[in-house]
């Protein structure tokens, strides 16, 4: 028979690894009942797509997420689930992804036939910003950003490798950096008609070019804000105001806890006492 300290070893490991199972088991329950009280609340259909930076299991190996095929194939399912003129409550919070997956999910809400409204409570960021320009209404919190959505060719931006063969001599440039000068282009191109497509559905041709020009062909950084204020200043459809369901959603996904938290505060709202 096995000693008391091989059982009580056993039970230990068995503990290590079951823990974080039924913890993630729980949250994800309480995730199902935040979002089924907001589809009650606003007779919607809501979808979430919320990209933390997660840890897995007992060793806490960090999974950093984005928009991929995989998201792109459960939303498209979600879509495909809601009644055709249903309203679609999309809730947004990424740092962007690969361009398929973001071109297929903004074309699905685009189809859609009832309204769909993207929120965005912290930002959305270039495949989140794409998203945003297929919504027939984006609500964003006041301090909430969105992004440009220029392509980039692996490490490098679209933008940047278009103006190599302006800065230096043909000869003095490697075939390489020619075949990049290619894929640039066509990446930009079909970007900056992709988004004027989505674009022309809620303005004039002249100013949907002009917006997809700006938002495609590197103006700004890949990673510049762009808030409230100017998004509605170059036409986008952003209102103001996030309902409180859905920050008590976004508290059911939380930042990985890092060793030490840098950030500290008694998370309670405070307000001034109203004079008599």
């Amino acid at each position: 028979m096995p000693d008391i300290w091989t059982v009580l070893l056993v039970a230990v490991l068995l503990l290590l690894f079951a823990v974080p199972v039924v913890r993630q088991q729980m949250t994800r329950a309480r995730r199902l009942r935040a979002i089924r009280d907001l589809e009650a609340e606003r007779q919607t259909r809501v979808i979430v797509l919320i990209h933390r930076q997660e840890r897995i299991g007992f060793l806490g190996i960090p999974l950093f997420r984005y928009i991929d095929i995989n998201d792109s194939e459960e939303i498209l399912r979600a879509i495909r689930l809601t009644e055709p003129g249903m309203p679609i409550d999309f809730i947004v919070h990424t740092p962007g992804g690969l361009i398929l997956s973001s071109e297929q999910i903004a074309m699905a809400l685009r189809r859609h036939k009832g309204k769909v409204t993207v929120f965005v409570p912290h930002y959305a960021m270039s495949g989140g910003t794409l998203l945003c320009l297929a919504a027939d209404e984006v609500a964003m919190d006041e301090n909430a950003v969105l992004g440009p959505v220029d392509p980039r060719i692996g490490e490098y931006p679209a933008a940047s490798i278009l103006r190599v063969p302006r800065l230096k001599p043909a000869e003095e440039i490697e075939d390489e950096t020619f075949i990049l000068v290619d894929i640039a282009s066509k990446a930009q191109n079909q970007m900056r008609e992709f988004v004027a497509d989505l674009l022309r559905e809620r303005m004039d041709a002249g100013r949907a070019d002009r917006l997809s020009r700006l938002l495609t062909e590197g103006t700004w950084t890949h990673d510049y804000p762009i808030t409230l204020e100017q998004a509605r200043e170059l036409g986008l459809p952003v209102t103001p105001g996030m309902p409180a369901g859905i920050y008590r959603l976004m508290d059911l996904f939380p930042q990985a806890m890092p060793r030490r938290p840098s950030v500290a505060y008694v998370p309670i709202p405070y307000r001034e006492e109203k004079k008599g």
